[in-house]
């Protein structure tokens, strides 16, 4: 065929896609009344990982696995935006890491409300301000997010899925290198660029700032400043890359946990969050910690926050494969459970593929 064959050929598949497009947002609508009536939740991450994998499954190509679940990353977007229109909070304000951490979740449909901390997120979905929140909770170089620990024991809300996301953090800025007087960023962006700041940029201050996106924000208005943040960030900005990937570590990560309803249906390959608080007893924490072992229960993250209720008490915070309602779980949160002053399940979720860097 030639060129303007071609073109007619995708033409006519356009016009089929679109009215299979239309068809399935009915669809979509239709299950979205069945869930309001049932008092379900309109995001399901077990079924959206279900849609995927069948999809991935079935591709014959040439498209790759990561385009199909770009597009339908956006047809679920729309589908769910059509279902009830959704508002995400994220840590602003746009253009941070956790606003492309919530993008790539819930895609451009939906409407997303940007916060000034982390605890504002937290606040936005407990009081219905937002129907779901996207917060970070863990890096790969710097690990735990303390913020976001601090405000699961202020505010106890649940997590319904996750998010890895690599994070590449460049030099921006509206003037030279060499006129830099300080440079701006988030404290988790600052740790993770300690070293090469000091290498690369010794003898300038370093100022912390609630987000990477603010840190742009204040590089663009003063050209004697810089921001540490990311590729959106310049963009929304219009800055100059001064130096690309200035993180310490190679393949740095950021897990992001969305705060939403549990999920009450396994996916076949999920996760548990939950924290609890130990008895002042000997061997009490190896005693809770051994159940897992003891029911095959992989730990994959531990970590430990002070009470602000008693002093030298702690809460710990773990995750581990598997969901809560799996009959092996859920006999070791009972047996975990005896060991606990508080045991609180923060929620079950599917497991992100693909966690390490690309």
């Amino acid at each position: 065929m030639n060129l303007d064959e071609y073109r007619a050929e995708i033409d006519r598949l356009d016009e089929i896609i679109l009215r299979l497009l239309n068809e399935r947002s009915v669809c979509a609508v239709d299950v979205g009344r069945i869930k309001r009536k049932a008092g379900l939740p309109l995001y399901v991450p077990s079924r959206e990982r279900e849609v995927l994998d069948r999809l991935v499954r079935m591709n014959p190509g040439p498209l790759t696995e990561k385009m199909i679940q770009a597009v339908y990353r956006e047809i679920m977007s729309a589908a769910l935006t059509m279902e009830k229109p959704l508002m995400i909070a994220y840590l602003g304000p746009p253009s941070t890491f956790s606003h492309q951490a919530a993008r790539s979740k819930f895609g451009a449909a939906v409407d997303y409300l940007p916060c000034e901390t982390i605890g504002d997120v937290f606040h936005a979905v407990a009081k219905n301000n937002a129907d779901y929140g996207v917060v970070p909770v863990e890096n790969s170089s710097e690990g735990g997010v303390t913020e976001t620990m601090d405000s699961f024991l202020q505010t106890r809300q649940t997590v319904c899925a996750e998010i890895y996301m690599p994070v590449a953090h460049h030099l921006l800025a509206k003037g030279e290198r060499h006129a830099l007087r300080r440079v701006y960023s988030h404290p988790q962006a600052l740790a993770q660029c300690r070293r090469w700041l000091q290498r690369e940029l010794p003898g300038i201050d370093v100022v912390a700032v609630p987000s990477t996106a603010r840190a742009a924000q204040m590089a663009a208005e003063d050209p004697g400043t810089g921001a540490l943040a990311g590729d959106l960030a310049a963009e929304t900005h219009n800055l100059q890359v001064l130096a690309s990937d200035v993180q310490d570590e190679v393949g740095n990560m950021t897990r992001f946990l969305v705060l939403g309803p549990p999920n009450a249906n396994p996916s076949g390959s999920d996760k548990t969050s939950i924290f609890f608080s130990i008895k002042h007893d000997v061997g009490a924490l190896y005693g809770a910690l051994k159940i897992f072992k003891q029911y095959s229960l992989n730990l994959t993250r531990i970590e430990s926050r002070p009470s602000r209720n008693r002093v030298w008490e702690y809460y710990f915070f773990v995750d581990f494969e598997g969901h809560a309602a799996d009959p092996q779980a859920s006999q070791a949160l009972a047996g975990v459970e005896r060991h606990c002053t508080l045991l609180i399940v923060l929620g079950s979720y599917p497991q992100q593929k693909n966690q390490g860097a690309p």
